[in-house]
């Protein structure tokens, strides 16, 4: 297996707008007053002037709410960080052999609406066999959206072919195992904090692509518990300067 160099996971500073989100989206509840945001983003960077500009246009296009307290992410964004925290815990459960599948019903739809349905079930961590028919081991604790009945059929298969063949053609795990271990040596040796959040904002979108298989159907060495485990380190980490800063 190709190893990928840490100059391939192509990270770039965040702006001032994702330093904010990065660090609101890791925190719970995800609110800070305005004098803990200006000392938690100062060491990645981000200035007074500058967080003020970037809270504003944040606050005007729904990112953030304003509150008696602070600055809380919006509406819109509570389903990201409640996506983001399944990501770094995912709920599982013990794996019988069943897969799930989802078989799409609707007809008539336009391209916009394919996409976001596409997107929907991928955000689901289901995968696309053929057009139309899509499926997963069934291991993890969740149902399938009431609103999508409109637009699919849920079945439960047993498919003939083998697991970890079915698995390894569903989702390319080499490449995602791959960006892992890079990531895991790349957060290993910044020490700059612009630099390590760049790098776990990083992580936790790279979490987000995991499928979180069972753990027969996954390759040796699978590095997904090592990159869960070093974000919690992290947004404990956080999480403790945040609580610091309030004593």
């Amino acid at each position: 297996m190709r190893t990928v160099q840490a100059d391939e996971l192509h990270l770039r500073p965040l702006s001032a707008r994702s330093v904010v989100l990065s660090l609101l989206l890791g925190i719970h509840p995800p609110e800070l007053p305005v004098k803990d945001l200006a000392r938690v983003v100062e060491p990645f960077g981000v200035g007074g002037s500058t967080l003020r500009a970037a809270l504003s246009r944040m606050t005007a296009a729904g990112d953030l709410r304003r509150t008696d307290a602070g600055y809380r992410i919006g509406e819109r964004l509570l389903e990201r960080q409640r996506r983001q925290d399944d990501a770094v815990e995912p709920s599982t459960r013990a794996w019988d052999g069943d897969w799930e599948m989802a078989v799409i019903t609707a007809t008539g739809r336009g391209p916009a609406e394919r996409a976001e349905l596409r997107t929907r079930l991928t955000t689901l961590r289901l995968a696309e066999l053929r057009e139309g028919v899509w499926l997963r081991p069934a291991n993890l604790r969740r149902s399938l959206p009431r609103e999508l009945e409109t637009v699919l059929r849920p079945f439960t298969a047993r498919p003939e072919q083998p697991a970890r063949d079915l698995a390894s053609t569903l989702w390319p795990l080499d490449i995602w195992a791959r960006t892992a271990h890079a990531l895991l040596g790349h957060i290993a040796r910044v020490e700059r904090p612009a630099d390590r959040l760049t790098a776990f904002a990083a992580v936790v979108r790279h979490l987000l692509l995991d499928p979180v298989l069972p753990a027969e159907l996954l390759p040796a060495d699978w590095p997904g518990p090592a990159l869960r485990a070093a974000y919690a380190d992290y947004q404990r980490e956080f999480t403790q300067v945040v609580r610091e800063g309030r004593a």
